[in-house]
């Protein structure tokens, strides 16, 4: 799978000066647990993603409060990719090698069997249901693929590439979003096009708030990404001017809607971006290549999480609180974010 990365800095940049003040600075701080201002109890914050080890490969990864914990041996590269708390249970989904995992408190579950590549980024739970969306090859084409308690369901028939990114459930209803060979959103296995087919669009996240669902995605026009929110099926452009810009998650929260993921300035590299009710908050400075790949929000308080790379190219993974930033390693190996989940 080609990282965003590597996307990003294939783009053509526009030329036009991006007049956006940063509202939020980053510094480092070490974590401090918060009240979430319901309970009177301390919220834990949970991250999931992945860190080279000393022989340079990815090891999954789970930070409780800050604290590592390895997932997996590193042995085989792996990612945990998406991280979910239902009581006191912990669900982390990611891969090992071509194997999808669903980590229940640590111990590891295998959804597929490792012969065709498969990929994964969101797990939800629902009572004593666990969703986990991605995608798995037939050795030709990719198809979007959901598991359900570990059974699994194909939503494309493998004539194209198609992938499922993200599983939100609301009620009896299960959405899921994805791409095939545009911007998709399953509802309960029916698709809904969200956008023209185009090839290079994607939808990343996907939220529910009573009867209203937000999808997030991003849209490849010719020179350049369109971040997009689409609300019920009607399209928003995220992007300042014509800057490139992905979205990767959203959040709603009472009548705020928060979308991450980066964005173009007249810099030389993307910049971490947060949209709060669509107007745009940058995380970094654009100096080094930047994501924002998941928003939280408790109360109050909204968590990011993402990864920018160092001035020796390596990436760091970084948690920010209200704009406050946490590095979760310290920038030796290569490592990555991916999720953020707050109890």
């Amino acid at each position: 799978m080609i990282k965003v990365r590597l996307n990003l800095r294939n783009v053509v940049k526009t030329v036009a000066i991006l007049a956006v003040t940063t509202m939020f600075s980053g510094c480092d701080k070490k974590y401090d647990p918060i009240d979430d201002g319901q309970s009177g109890k301390p919220s834990d914050v949970y991250v999931v993603g992945d860190e080279e080890n000393e022989s340079g490969i990815a090891v999954a990864m789970l930070w409780k409060n800050g604290i590592a914990e390895k997932l997996t041996d590193g042995v085989i590269r792996s990612s945990a990719r998406s991280v979910f708390v239902s009581g006191n249970d912990v669900y982390v989904a990611g891969y090992e090698g071509n194997v999808i995992k669903l980590w229940k408190n640590g111990i590891a579950q295998n959804l597929t069997d490792g012969t065709n590549n498969a990929f994964t980024r969101s797990v939800f739970v629902s009572g004593n249901d666990v969703y986990v969306a991605g995608r798995e090859s037939n050795g030709e084409k990719t198809i979007a693929k959901l598991w359900k308690n570990g059974t699994e369901q194909s939503f494309t028939d493998g004539s194209n590439n198609a992938a499922a990114y993200s599983v939100y459930v609301s009620g009896s209803n299960v959405y899921v979003a994805g791409s095939n060979n545009r911007a998709v959103l399953w509802k309960n296995g029916v698709q809904q096009n969200l956008s023209d087919e185009k090839g290079s669009t994607n939808a990343m996240g996907v939220f529910v708030q009573g009867n209203d669902v937000y999808v997030v995605g991003s849209e490849y026009q010719g020179t350049h990404y369109e971040a997009k929110l689409w609300k019920n099926g009607v399209p928003q452009v995220l992007n300042v001017e014509n800057m490139s810009a992905n979205a990767n998650s959203v959040y709603v929260s009472g009548s705020d809607v928060y979308v991450v993921g980066q964005m173009y300035l007249d810099k030389p590299a993307p910049a971490a971006a947060l949209w709060k009710n669509s107007v745009p908050q940058y995380l970094t400075d654009g100096l080094y290549v930047a994501i924002a790949s998941s928003v939280f929000a408790l109360g109050n308080d909204v968590y990011v999480t993402g990864y920018e790379n160092n001035e020796n190219g390596k990436g760091v993974a970084k948690l920010w609180k209200n704009g406050v930033l946490q590095n979760l390693t310290d920038g030796t190996k290569n490592a990555n974010a991916w999720s953020v989940f707050v109890k």
